[in-house]
Parts: C-alpha cells; sequence; structure tokens
C-alpha cells in the first residue's frame, strides 16, 4: 500500500480546509464577537498539517492509486477533515466538552445537522458561519464522492451506473475527478447563489441568508436561530427553503443535464419520479392527518406537513414546528420517510430512493413468480436490465444499514437511553438527518445523550455519509492483506 501516496492526498484536502477557514475567521473579525483566537489557532493547526504532508510525501512520480488505497483515502480524508472542523469550536470554549466539540463537527461535516447546543442564538457569528458552511464543503464532498470517486471504487448508489474500475492511476483518476467536480462545483455554486439572492429578497438579512443556503443545498439543517426556520414566521422563506432542499436532493448530475436537455431530464428518470411520488403521498397523508386531528386549518396543515415531510425526507432537519406534538400517525410518517432519503448523486443522506425502488421490484418479481414460475423478469431500471451483481449490492447494503440502525438502537438503550430516542436518534444520524423524537426532538438537542451514546451517534454519522462499505471495509483483516 503506497502509504505516502495516501498521505499525498489527505495532506491536500487538509490544506483545502485550512484555507476555507479564512471565510469565518474574516466574519468573526467583521462582528467582533471574540471568536478570531480560536480560528487563527485551528489555521494555523490545519494549514500546519497540509503542508507538512504534502511537502514530507511528494515525490516526482505521478500520483497512482489502487483500489484498496482509494478506500484509505476516502476514510481518513472525511475522518480528519471531521477532526479539523472541530478545532475551532474547541478552542472558543463555547462547548463544555471535547466530544461535544468532535460531535457538532462531525454532525456538520456530514451534513447531519444534530446539535448539542442548547442556546444558537448567542453563539457568535464566526463560529455559527463555520458550523453551517462545513455543511456546504461536506455536501460538495458528498457530490464528488458520490458520482466521481466511489464508482470507481465499486461501491455507492451510482455504482447502478457505473463500470467498476480496478485501479485508478494518474492518467485516469485526475482527469476525470477535476473535470467530475468542476462541473458539479459550478453546479452547486449556481444553486446556492441563486438561494443567498431569493432569500435576501424574502427578507433575510445576508449573514442568515448564507447560513441558511450552506443548511439546505447540503441538506444539512444546521440554523442560526434556536428555533431553526420557524423563527422567520415567513411562508415565502419556507417556500424558497423547500423548492431548494428538493433540489439539494435530487441526483446534481440531472441538474447538471438540465441546463442542456430541459425539464424532461427529470421526468425521464425512473428515480426522480418515484422520490416526488413518496414525497408526494407522505405530504398527503401528513396533511389529512393533522386536519382530521384539527391540529391546524387546512390551509397551516398543508403549509406545515409540505415543510417537514420535505425536510426530513431529503434529510435536511430544518423545522418550523415541534412535529414531536402531532398526532402519532404523522410522526410515525416521518420516522418511515427518514429511510428514503432523496435521490442517488445527491447531498442527502439514508438508504436512498433508487435501492428501495429497486428493492420493490425485487419484492414484486418474486411475488409474481409464485404466479408465474418459468416467466423470465428480469429487473430494470430506466429500460436497462440490471445484473444479479447490483442487486445483490443493493440487498447488502440495505441489509447493512438497518442492522447497523438495529444495534445502533440497543446501543443506545444500553447507555440509559429511551427507545423512542434511542430508534429515532439512530435513523437520525445513521440516515444524516439531524433531529428525531423524544429528547433530540426539533424543539430539543442531543446535548443530554450520555458521551457514550454521543460516540455511538458520532460513528452512524461517519458511517452513513461515506456508504458503510467505506469504514467498514477497512475492519477486514483481508482488507490488509490483499
Amino acid at each position: 500500500m503506497k502509504i505516502r501516496h495516501i498521505l499525498l492526498i489527505v495532506g491536500i484536502i487538509t490544506l483545502f480546509l485550512s484555507l476555507a477557514m479564512v471565510f469565518p475567521l474574516f466574519v468573526s473579525l467583521l462582528f467582533g464577537d471574540g471568536d478570531t483566537r480560536a480560528f487563527l489557532y485551528a489555521f494555523m493547526i490545519t494549514s500546519a498539517v497540509g503542508v507538512f504532508l504534502t511537502l514530507a510525501c511528494r515525490g516526482s512520480t505521478a500520483i497512482e492509486i489502487s483500489h484498496r488505497e482509494g478506500f484509505v483515502v476516502v476514510a481518513l480524508s472525511w475522518m480528519g477533515a471531521a477532526f479539523f472542523s472541530a478545532l475551532p469550536f474547541i478552542f472558543s470554549g463555547s462547548f463544555p466538552s471535547f466530544v461535544d466539540a468532535v460531535f457538532e463537527a462531525v454532525s456538520g461535516i456530514t451534513t447531519t445537522g444534530a446539535s448539542v447546543l442548547t442556546d444558537v442564538d448567542h453563539l457568535p457569528h464566526g463560529l455559527l458561519f463555520w458550523r453551517s458552511m462545513i455543511h456546504w464543503l461536506g455536501g460538495m464532498g458528498i457530490v464528488v464522492l458520490s458520482l466521481a470517486i466511489l464508482p470507481l471504487l465499486g461501491i455507492g448508489g451510482m455504482q447502478l451506473y457505473k463500470a467498476e474500475a480496478s485501479t485508478v492511476s494518474a492518467d485516469k483518476f485526475a482527469p476525470r475527478i477535476k473535470e467530475m467536480a468542476r462541473i458539479l462545483f459550478a453546479v452547486y455554486l449556481i444553486i446556492s447563489f441563486t438561494q443567498v439572492v431569493f432569500l435576501s429578497l424574502a427578507g433575510m438579512d445576508l449573514f442568515d441568508a448564507f447560513i441558511h443556503t450552506f443548511g439546505t443545498v447540503a441538506t444539512g439543517g444546521f440554523s442560526s436561530r434556536n428555533t431553526s426556520v420557524g423563527y422567520f414566521q415567513s411562508a415565502l422563506i419556507e417556500g424558497i427553503i423547500i423548492v431548494f432542499m428538493f433540489l439539494g436532493a435530487t441526483n446534481f448530475s440531472l441538474h447538471y443535464r438540465f441546463f442542456h436537455e430541459g425539464y424532461k431530464v427529470y421526468l425521464k428518470n425512473e428515480e426522480f419520479r418515484f422520490y416526488l411520488l413518496v414525497m408526494t403521498v407522505a405530504t398527503i397523508l401528513v396533511t389529512s392527518n393533522l386536519i382530521v386531528s384539527a391540529y391546524y386549518g387546512v390551509g397551516e396543515s398543508l403549509r406545515y406537513a409540505i415543510f417537514q415531510v420535505v425536510s426530513i425526507m431529503t434529510t435536511t432537519g430544518y423545522s418550523t414546528t415541534d412535529f414531536e406534538k402531532w398526532p402519532f400517525f404523522s410522526q410515525m410518517v416521518l420516522l418511515v420517510v427518514m429511510f428514503f432519503g432523496g435521490s442517488t448523486g445527491s447531498t442527502t443522506g439514508s438508504i436512498k430512493c433508487i435501492r428501495l425502488l429497486i428493492l420493490i421490484k425485487l419484492a414484486y418479481r418474486e411475488i409474481y413468480r409464485l404466479v408465474h414460475p418459468h416467466a423470465v423478469t428480469p429487473i430494470k431500471l430506466g429500460g436497462k436490465v440490471l445484473s444479479p451483481d447490483i442487486i445483490n449490492g443493493v440487498m447488502g447494503y440495505t441489509f447493512l444499514f438497518m442492522g447497523i440502525f438495529a444495534l445502533s438502537t440497543v446501543s443506545l438503550t444500553l447507555v440509559g437511553i429511551d427507545l423512542i430516542t434511542a430508534i429515532s436518534s439512530s435513523i437520525a444520524t445513521l440516515g444524516n438527518i439531524g433531529p428525531g423524537l423524544g429528547i433530540t426532538g426539533p424543539a430539543s438537542n442531543y446535548s443530554t445523550i450520555p458521551d457514550p451514546g454521543k460516540w455511538i451517534l458520532i460513528l452512524n454519522m461517519l458511517l452513513g455519509r461515506l456508504e458503510i462499505y467505506t469504514i467498514l471495509i477497512l475492519l477486514l483483516p483481508a482488507f490488509w492483506r490483499g
């Protein structure tokens, strides 16, 4: 295994992260909230590590990494980014413990949006900007990871469309990643800039507009307000955020193709149609339940229902009301859509619609075979027949996801957490959603979770964000002997 090449790539990524710290440093200077020193310390340490790794590991030969080394690069890069992102939180003194600072940073970089902060309104502006900005950075990293890197490693949702590569060398890896990253970054930037403009025109100040854009496009959910989006009491702002949450959870390759092929590119995509169908049905169910239960009027029921369904299914986690007080049926619908997530190739988390769509097709085929045992019934997606390897991969991933969810739930109950909180917190972190139910509901936070429970949830966030396989494969002895 080429350790120098691995560390070189990690060093370059660390350098980029240190440069990103300049922006919150500027914000802290602008507002003068007293968090400038924290960012200076964090910048110096992060940049020093990045420079050291880059200079110590550079060589005259081109970077060439194997299949196995690719997994190590992805895992180390993400875990390193999470640690260095926590440094401003640690040095600021705004977090009561090391685990809380790490929890907040991992939640940010993985675009989960689960917070341990009890009073967001009074956090220094620089820290507020940073915790949301790492959402945006993580979201961009996720899109590039899922559309360009993981397919080359043979895992991730986009393996359904791309061929597995056994070796990623300089002449194949670099040009493809650079081109894909350039295109995706352009689309990501255009969508982000557009939302900042729309939110500003809708009445948000520029600082809040950036914060909520970072959390929306990256489907993260960190807000600058204790009551999240509900603070603004604006149907227009909620509508803008709904649209951009939906776009953030849609395959970014479709957004790129939209500029060339028009809106029909979405309608032709089977996963997108399924994603839209599930979201629509869930919204209707919650709206109807709220109306029948006389919880709100018709207009309010639709307004709150569509926002929360879109927010939870896209794994963003913003809220406009305390949905934990809703009827149990509405809460159950929200819990169910937590497992769906959005589209592959987006910033969203959870299982993702494409896998569940394939599993539904598989279940239908097995039922059909009971009636017609000799029929040849291949499973198709977008008109193309899926190979047995792809179907097995989907089943394997879903089994692992549900297994880790169950294990996490049991583990949380062992440290003294009630069952409702344990279930919802497990899926909320493994699915990178954010708020759960119980003591981690939308009107609460994760601060009361015991430290062992927080470490479990931190692992959940990383596993869910890196498509599980990327972390678990490093635990296999055979991986290191290969």
